[in-house]
């Protein structure tokens, strides 16, 4: 390590074995170039992390190993002329073009960075893959071994393991396209043991990891409660000239509404996925994502959000009566907002009944006239669909790792066989109180306030966001 106190970390291997795409995830930088052609990285490019504004550690990417053997070779012939023996041969070589990028990989190795050497799992040991390791081990710099396992076999684990123990401080099984933040929290930890100088600086970089997460977590919970306040308050108003088509000013206003409400969503998942670092490529969500329906859905309806008995007790718990919500919810006037969705199991209660998302009125304005308004809704479901969407989200965006490039997975739609698959069904009848009074307050137009319940719904999101950090990953959203 360099005498500043930024631990500079040097990612090494063969051309073509995931070095980038494990660079890439480290560092949550999705700008890193990565190729299936090998030899694409040709010069050494540093990539430093950053957290309010501080560099706390620095990778490099760097070319692949071009002529292992005839590096070893000469490396074990300069041995016996000096302790220097990377500096040497880098200078020896400086003009030769065969060892361009061999030269240039050993650049950072010669200003004490670290090493992390990365190998493709899925392949059996080679002999020059033996000559890269006892190049890395001449060095005599910290350094750890990362299995990267592209696809789920093991075959060639113990093969690898017993390759590894000769030559290195640690190593570790990654999967640099599905690490989750907890992985990547994992191999920093790891990262630590490989030289007793560095610990105290990894400590204080994964401690600002770390702090960092709890800081996008906390804007997280903020972004979903403004999206909430303005999906549940909003409303459409359209005036309503004499001898117009309600019908059809009803079902265009209805339009009009769900659209508004996706364009809010949207935008509050951009602001989420900006949080996380995901800054260029877009990318399509797991094949089988309940995300892939419309919020307005049939499916979505089936499959998020409370249970009717959940409905029932969260009706009791938030104080209002069934006998009262029922008396509201038939003084509504539906003109077919989720009408196709008929029966939906589970979410068929009248008293939060999906024909109920809002209410149609038809109000008198000044000087003459009148106005038809839809919004805002009635149906306390539609608080726990978009809770729930929000929070499904927000796991894919996490456990994206920034080294995966396959965005344009195949879509499947969801079984319509599945349970329910949300997160606020599991909730504590303290929670789901919680979120009836919010759901009071926000409804009035109340939000933006601090309110109570705003600052203990706060509370409740961010212990189910770092639930969601710690936990492993989930593809059935």
């Amino acid at each position: 390590m360099r005498s500043e106190t930024v631990p500079e970390i040097a990612i090494v291997g063969h051309p073509n074995e995931g070095k980038s795409s494990v660079l890439s995830t480290l560092a949550e930088d999705d700008s890193v170039r990565i190729s299936a052609t090998p030899g694409e990285t040709l010069m050494c490019q540093s990539f430093p992390v950053t957290v309010d504004g501080r560099e706390i550690i620095r990778f490099i990417d760097t070319p692949g190993f071009q002529h292992p053997r005839e590096i070893l070779h000469q490396l074990q012939n300069i041995q016996h002329e000096t302790d220097n023996i990377i500096s040497v041969f880098r200078e020896r070589n400086a003009d030769t073009p065969d060892f361009s990028q061999d030269v240039e990989l050993l650049l950072p190795l010669t200003q004490g960075a670290g090493i992390i050497y990365v190998v493709d799992g899925s392949r059996p040991v080679r002999s020059v893959d033996r000559a890269e390791m006892e190049i890395l081990r001449l060095t005599g710099l910290p350094r750890m071994a990362i299995l990267n396992s592209k696809e789920d076999s093991t075959d060639f684990l113990a093969q690898w393991k017993e390759e590894f123990r000769k030559t290195f401080n640690v190593f570790r099984m990654f999967n640099a396209h599905r690490a989750t933040y907890a992985e990547r929290i994992e191999l920093l930890e790891a990262l630590k043991h490989i030289d007793q100088d560095w610990q105290s600086t990894l400590d204080t970089v994964i401690s600002a990891f770390r702090k960092d997460w709890a800081r996008r977590n906390l804007a997280t919970a903020g972004i979903i409660i403004e999206m909430l306040e303005k999906c549940l308050s909003h409303t459409v108003t359209r005036s309503l000239p004499d001898g117009a088509d309600e019908g059809r000013m009803k079902a265009d206003i209805q339009q009009k509404y769900e659209k508004n409400i996706r364009k809010i969503e949207l935008q509050a998942q951009q602001k989420i996925r900006g949080l996380f670092k995901h800054n260029i490529f877009n990318y399509d969500l797991s094949e089988h994502s309940i995300l892939h329906e419309d919020m307005f859905s049939e499916n979505t309806w089936n499959f998020l959000g409370l249970t009717r008995n959940q409905q029932i007790v969260a009706a009791g718990i938030g104080g209002a009566g069934i006998g009262a919500a029922l008396d509201a919810a038939a003084a509504g006037v539906s003109f077919g907002v989720f009408s196709a969705l008929g029966g939906l199991t589970g979410a068929g209660l009248a008293a939060f009944g999906e024909q109920n998302l809002a209410r149609i009125k038809i109000l008198g304005i000044p000087l003459g006239g009148r106005e038809i308004q839809f919004g805002p809704t009635n149906n306390i479901q539609f608080l726990y669909v978009l809770l729930d969407r929000s929070l499904i989200y927000y796991s894919h965006i996490i456990n994206w790792a920034h080294g995966r490039r396959d965005y344009e997975a195949d879509r499947t739609e969801p079984s319509t066989d599945l349970p329910r698959t949300g997160y606020t069904a599991q909730w504590s009848s303290g929670s789901k109180s919680t979120c009836t009074t919010f759901f009071q307050v926000a409804t009035r137009g109340e939000g933006n306030k601090e309110t109570d319940a705003e600052q203990q719904l706060e509370k409740i999101l961010i212990d189910q966001l770092q639930f969601i950090s710690n936990s492993e990953r989930v593809d059935r959203f």
